[in-house]
Parts: C-alpha cells; sequence; structure tokens
C-alpha cells in the first residue's frame, strides 16, 4: 500500500511540474470553416505541451483566394512571429485581430489559458448597454471640446493665411521658413512641411542653381542655394543639393521621391530628402536634399589615402546604412517595409563632414512590400551597374520566392566598395593609386564582360597577403570574403556587418585625422579646398 501510495506522489507531483506549462492547440497550417466573422473552434485534435514556460497559445487564420486555413502553436511573446509583436497574450479568450501587408487576409490572437486558442472571436466581446451609454455620455463633452478646438484652429489658421497673402503682394516672397528643411552636416535637423512630401505650393522654392556637381544615367545634381530670407546684413541662403530629371525620366523620380517619402527611411547613413518639385514649364522634375561637399565616396577615394580610423567610420557607417534600408523595423521597434537598393556603388554613396557615409540615389531602389507577387518581382528586371552586379543578377537567377534574395545582392556590391576603402588605406603597407573593383575591365563594362570575369573565372577582387598584417584590416577582409561569397545565401547579412565593425577595437580618437593624406588636383581653387577642409 506504501508503495502505490508513493507511486501515486510521485505521479501527482509529475503532473504538477507538467503544468506549469501551457497546454495548447497544436496543428500544423490546415483548411478551416471558420469564415473570419463572429466565434468558431479551430476543430483541432491535437493538444501540445509547449516547450517553455513563458510560451502562450496563438491562432493565425489566413484567406488567400479562396483558400483558408488555421495555424495553432505555441510561441514566446518576447519573440516576433511573423514579423509581428503578439500584444494581447495576457487575455484568457483568443481575440481575432487582424494584420494588414501580410500578402493575403490575416488574422492572428493569442492568449495565456490552456487550450485558449481554440475558441476564436473575431469580433470584439459586447459590452453591457449600462456601461456603453456611461460610455458614451462620458465621451460627449470631450468630443464637442474637441470641435471647438478643431474650428477655432480652422478659423485661426484662415485668418493668418488671409494676413499672409496680403503681405505677399506688398513685400518680395519671402521663405524664411525654408530654414527648417535643412540638415546639417553633423545629423542635426529639424521638421518641416515640405519635408519627405511634394511641394504644393503654387510659388516653388527660392532656389538657385550654382554649379553642376555630378551626372548620372537619369538625372545631373547640382549645387544650389536656398534663400532663407532676408536679414539686415542682406539675404541669407542655404546650400542644397538639385537633383534634375528631364522630362522622360519621370518613371526614375517618381521612384525616387516615392521611397525618400517614407518617413522611416529617415536615418543618419541616408541622404536627408527635403522635397520633390515638378517644375511644368520647364518639364523637369526635381529632388532637392542635404548637400554634402566632399562628394561621392569614390571621389573621396580619388583624392586621399586614408587611416586605419578612417576606414573603421567610412566601412562601419556604410554597414549601418544598408542595414537600416534592409530592416523590417525602425530602431524603436516600429516596423518599416525593407528597401533594397540595386544599385550599391562608391559613386552613390556621399561622404560627410564626420567622414561617415550617406547612401543616395535610389532610383532603383525597391520597396520589398509583402504584397508583391513573383511576377512583380521578376518584371523588376536585371537593373543595377554591370561592375557590381552580384553573378545571380549578371544571369538572372534570383529567387524570386524569397525577397532575402534581393538584400544579399545588395551585400556583394557592398563588399566591392568596402574592398574599395580598403584598397586606400595605409594601414595595408603600399598604398597604390585608387582602382575600381574589377579594374583589369574596361571602363564601362557590360553585362557580358561581367560574367567572364565574376561568373566563368569566378573572379574577384585580389586581396594580398600584406593587407592582413593589420588585425583590423584582417577582420575586415574576412568579412568582403563572406560577404561576396558565390552562394548567395552563404554571404552575412548588412546588419552582421554592422555588427562585427562595432565589435572591433573602437579607434580612441575618430575626429584626429592627421594620418590622412589628400592629394588635390591643382585646378582645385583655394575657395573650394576650404571648403572641403570644412
Amino acid at each position: 500500500m506504501t508503495v502505490v501510495q508513493s507511486k501515486t506522489f510521485k505521479v501527482a507531483s509529475s503532473m504538477t511540474m507538467l503544468k506549469l506549462k501551457r497546454l495548447c492547440k497544436f496543428c500544423d497550417v490546415e483548411s478551416t470553416s471558420c469564415t473570419g466573422t463572429g466565434s468558431c473552434m479551430t476543430d483541432c485534435s491535437i493538444t501540445s505541451i509547449c516547450p517553455h514556460p513563458e510560451d502562450v497559445c496563438v491562432s493565425i487564420w489566413r484567406k488567400k483566394d479562396d483558400n483558408v486555413t488555421i495555424d495553432t502553436i505555441c510561441h514566446n511573446p518576447a519573440h516576433k512571429l511573423h514579423g509581428l509583436v503578439l500584444e494581447d497574450y495576457n487575455n484568457s479568450k483568443c481575440e481575432m485581430r487582424e494584420r494588414n501587408g501580410m500578402g493575403s487576409q490575416f488574422f492572428i490572437c493569442s492568449c495565456s489559458e490552456d487550450e485558449c486558442n481554440d475558441h476564436l472571436f473575431f469580433t470584439p466581446y459586447s459590452l453591457d448597454s449600462q456601461v456603453v451609454s456611461v460610455i458614451l455620455v462620458s465621451l460627449v463633452p470631450l468630443l464637442v471640446l474637441a470641435v471647438m478646438v478643431i474650428t477655432s484652429f480652422y478659423w485661426y489658421r484662415i485668418y493668418h493665411q488671409r494676413r499672409a497673402g496680403v503681405k505677399r503682394k506688398k513685400t518680395p516672397l519671402d521663405f524664411s521658413d525654408a530654414h527648417a528643411i535643412m540638415m546639417d552636416d553633423d545629423g542635426s535637423d529639424s521638421s518641416s512641411t515640405h519635408a519627405n512630401n511634394l511641394n504644393h505650393n503654387t510659388e516653388l522654392l527660392p532656389i538657385e542653381l550654382d554649379a553642376q556637381v555630378g551626372k548620372g544615367r537619369f538625372a545631373e545634381v547640382y549645387k544650389a542655394k536656398l534663400k532663407q530670407g532676408a536679414t539686415g546684413a542682406g539675404e541669407h541662403f542655404e546650400t542644397v543639393a538639385v537633383k534634375i530629371f528631364a522630362d522622360e525620366e519621370y518613371a526614375s523620380w517618381k521612384n525616387e521621391k516615392d521611397i525618400f517619402s517614407d518617413a522611416d527611411l529617415r536615418h543618419e547613413n541616408v541622404l536627408h530628402f527635403l522635397t520633390a518639385e515638378d517644375h511644368k514649364v520647364e518639364k523637369q522634375y526635381w529632388l532637392i536634399t542635404a548637400y554634402h561637399p566632399r562628394g561621392n565616396l569614390q571621389e573621396y577615394l580619388t583624392r586621399h589615402v586614408i587611416s586605419w580610423d578612417d576606414l573603421w567610420v567610412l566601412g562601419g557607417s556604410l554597414a549601418r546604412g544598408v542595414a537600416h534600408l534592409h530592416s523590417d523595423h525602425t530602431l524603436c521597434g516600429r516596423y518599416k517595409v525593407p528597401i533594397v537598393h540595386r544599385d550599391i556603388k562608391s559613386s552613390n554613396i556621399l561622404v560627410k563632414g564626420d567622414l561617415t557615409c550617406v547612401l543616395c540615389d535610389f532610383g532603383l531602389g525597391l520597396r520589398l512590400d509583402n504584397s508583391l507577387s513573383v511576377d512583380e518581382l521578376a518584371n523588376s528586371g536585371q537593373v543595377g551597374t554591370a561592375r557590381y552586379m552580384a553573378p545571380e543578377v549578371l544571369e538572372s537567377r534570383i529567387n524570386l520566392e524569397n525577397i532575402e534574395s534581393f538584400k544579399q545582392t545588395d551585400v556583394y556590391s557592398m563588399a566591392l566598395v568596402l574592398w574599395e576603402i580598403t584598397s586606400r588605406c595605409n594601414a595595408i603597407g603600399e598604398v597604390k593609386d585608387y582602382e575600381p573593383p574589377f579594374g583589369k575591365v574596361r571602363e564601362h563594362p557590360c553585362v557580358e564582360s561581367m560574367k567572364d570575369s565574376v561568373l566563368r573565372d569566378r573572379g574577384r577582387p585580389e586581396i594580398p597577403n600584406s593587407w592582413i598584417n593589420h588585425p583590423g584590416i584582417q577582420v575586415v577582409c574576412g568579412t568582403i570574403d563572406e560577404c561576396w561569397d558565390h552562394d548567395p545565401e552563404a554571404r552575412l547579412t548588412a546588419q552582421c556587418v554592422a555588427e562585427r565593425f562595432n565589435d572591433m577595437e573602437h579607434p580612441d580618437k575618430l575626429s584626429v585625422r592627421s594620418n590622412s593624406e589628400e592629394k588635390i588636383p591643382q585646378d582645385v581653387s583655394a575657395t573650394e579646398i576650404e571648403e572641403i577642409e570644412k
């Protein structure tokens, strides 16, 4: 009898231990009769003991075309599921909430009671009528107050707009507020009614083009002056960059404007966008951005031999910029649409005053929205600059079923740029004149020429043994080698590259550039030299 009681006690103890973990319905994706309205049962016949005590029960309902499925699982709410954060897991019941941008009609719920993910509720629970009445009565005064405030604000705006209109008729046009759209080279900035939007003002911004500083396939870039209003000492101007597209390049302008207009794109290593303008009279389309006098990275490397500290700053900031583009969330954790650049090269990267990089030229960029179909991805075409194209782009074999494949092509291009930066660092020993990747091919190689070098010969830019004598350069070269791997899935992610730079020994004084040498062409004026050195 004692033995039986002992065994019974052990079984009871074991059951107590097991109950510390959640019991959840656990069926793989299967068809369901749930219609997505009201409430229903999952009809899942399997109950599982969750592997971790912190796991909660989750149900996912999807409808794509006429195919309706349901998925019941255990999941740790500290981790994202399908890119989503579980926010309702403390509920005792599974209240289905629709989430957009998942490529189909998508409902998800989570709860923390045993098998609570079996009974699904697609509509909010009904409240007691008295409670509803109390809530409505409580809200009426607030609604009345809100209407009064909005009305007062509206008439206040109308009044000041009329006064401003009269004032403009009496005095020259003044855009003193335009200062708000400027961003200093150190990264500080202010909000603006123009920033990240199309300029719908009847009057275009008072911009005076100065000198052409760049020219690409689709547009020309000018240094320009933006009038900031009159002061006691005369008119005040801020320097901006203006990218001008011809009428036939409207599609490229619109694509870049749409990408820049995403507020989540904003990052210290992405070019700061000010506004876009449609110049109907000249049949031109303008993008107005911050101006960086050091120019693009290719120009900078041509003129400079850099130190290890400079390489650490340039390479790390480049990786952080690409990682931000590719990320599906912002620094504060909010969901964002990942973006691939698809034309990363040293001439599409600008150098700021603190030697950090900013990505620019998003004319070929692609937003990796979950709603994009395989056909839409396939129609995006073989784009980019042949010299920097990944092997799979050269032979048109990108895996369209996996959007990560597009990010992997950016990582390959970034590896070539990191090689360019490293080749001009005095820590590698003898530094040769600047040379682009695959420098032995002609100046503007075609796709077929690059196929011979990259696909047939499996060639990559040379990394001499002398480069890896420096411990930091050794890590960088190892990272480059992993990023330009022929197998896309074997490449590092941009986030991993950024973390590697962060994990390297931090240079003691990044602001000291005494080891850098500059080759300045003799035809550069003293004024331009001073501007570069700022």
